[in-house]
């Protein structure tokens, strides 16, 4: 049986890691043959912020690079259908595996539905309830079309069963990614921080203080405003930053629009203001295992910081991954869309002490749940 996996992004690689390890060890335990072929779109084409994590994660080349690179929304998913059919028609699988809710994943589900193949969401579920997201729309269409639905929690399931779908296609395997960061936990534990900011420092700082802010910022509802961008900045100079330093580990699409609006340069001589290039897997979770705080607009990190512990300040109104709010047992903490709640959240952050929680099946056994939903299908 032929299972092509799709990945356009680095956070599907994270996902997806743990798919192909499990695809591995099926094979060597029965001696069958799931034969497992990955495509890589190229949505995320800067090589930092793909290719590293190829190393770090072991995972091998992809089979197939679409090369489909920037664009509009529009753009890479038409160029993504065209280039993912001609693969369809050539290699004939019997089952396309998407995660996430990346362009690629909308892209190649469609494609593949139309192809008259088996389709399976791993992360299914997830809903913000904001329309104007586009990975939401990314979403509801990749849930609509599947034929297999794996969910990472309760509340990705009951979104699923209210929406109308089949029990009987609505599986809880836990969350996937969580797979990859119990692997690769220890190993980033040993990391120093100092040579992680050594290493990766685009002006030559320091850290000053054991006790440092993470922030992590590349949402266009985020990067693409000005007042919004100006808001955060203002924020992070005159409240953050005076009491932490900030580790910050630059997004390109953030860098550019603070070139564009004029405040790169007031950050990067910032000397409490620690910018990093964009760095790897495991250096993240170092500097996420360290921190005070966390403050961040990515849904994978939000995540992260549940099982590990670091309270989470979201820079985002609102979350498709509620299992993760501090009400629902978990640390992060939303804020308003205005960002006027900003501070006063934050502030109620500082002094929170580390609590990990674990939901329900993010044990680091999701992906061979994933399997053996789709080979018993």
């Amino acid at each position: 049986m032929k299972i092509i996996s799709v990945v356009g992004a680095r956070p599907n690689l994270m996902k997806i890691a743990p798919f192909i390890n499990a695809i591995k060890m099926h094979n060597q335990k029965f001696k069958s043959s799931v034969n497992h072929y990955l495509v890589h779109t190229g949505q995320h084409y800067d090589t930092d912020m793909s290719d590293i994590f190829f190393i770090q994660l072991n995972i091998s080349k992809a089979d197939k690079y679409l090369k489909i690179g920037s664009g509009s929304h529009a753009q890479q998913v038409g160029k993504t259908m065209i280039e993912f059919e001609k693969v369809l028609e050539i290699e004939k699988p019997v089952w396309v595996v998407v995660v996430g809710d990346v362009n690629a994943t909308l892209a190649c589900s469609i494609t593949t539905k139309k192809q008259k193949i088996k389709l399976c969401h791993i992360e299914a579920g997830l809903r913000s309830n904001d329309i104007t997201m586009p990975e939401e729309i990314n979403r509801i269409v990749t849930d609509s079309l599947s034929d297999l639905l794996l969910v990472p929690d309760r509340f990705s399931y009951n979104n699923l069963i209210q929406e109308g779908k089949n029990k009987n296609r609505v599986k809880m395997v836990g969350n996937i990614m969580i797979d990859t960061f119990e692997k690769n936990k220890l190993f980033a534990k040993k990391i120093d921080v100092t040579t992680i900011i050594k290493k990766n420092t685009l002006k030559n700082k320091t850290l000053f203080n054991d006790k440092y802010v993470l922030l992590t910022l590349h949402r266009p509802s985020n990067v693409d405003s000005q007042n919004k961008l100006f808001t955060i900045v203002d924020f992070l100079t005159k409240r953050v930053a005076t009491q932490f330093p900030i580790i910050w580990p630059m997004h390109p699409r953030t860098k550019k629009q603070l070139k564009r609006f004029h405040i790169w340069e007031k950050i990067l001589d910032d000397k409490r203001m620690i910018i990093l290039n964009p760095i790897g897997y495991f250096e993240m979770i170092k500097l996420n295992m360290q921190a005070k705080v966390l403050l961040t607009d990515s849904g994978g990190l939000q995540e992260e910081s549940c099982v590990i512990g670091t309270p989470c300040l979201s820079l985002r109104s609102n979350t498709e991954r509620p299992i993760t709010l501090e009400q629902n047992g978990g640390t992060v903490n939303v804020i308003d869309e205005e960002l006027k709640k900003l501070d006063s959240v934050y502030m109620n952050l500082i002094n929170k002490k580390r609590k990990p929680t674990v939901p329900e099946k993010w044990d680091g056994k999701s992906a061979q749940r994933c399997l053996d939903e789709i080979l018993k299908f």
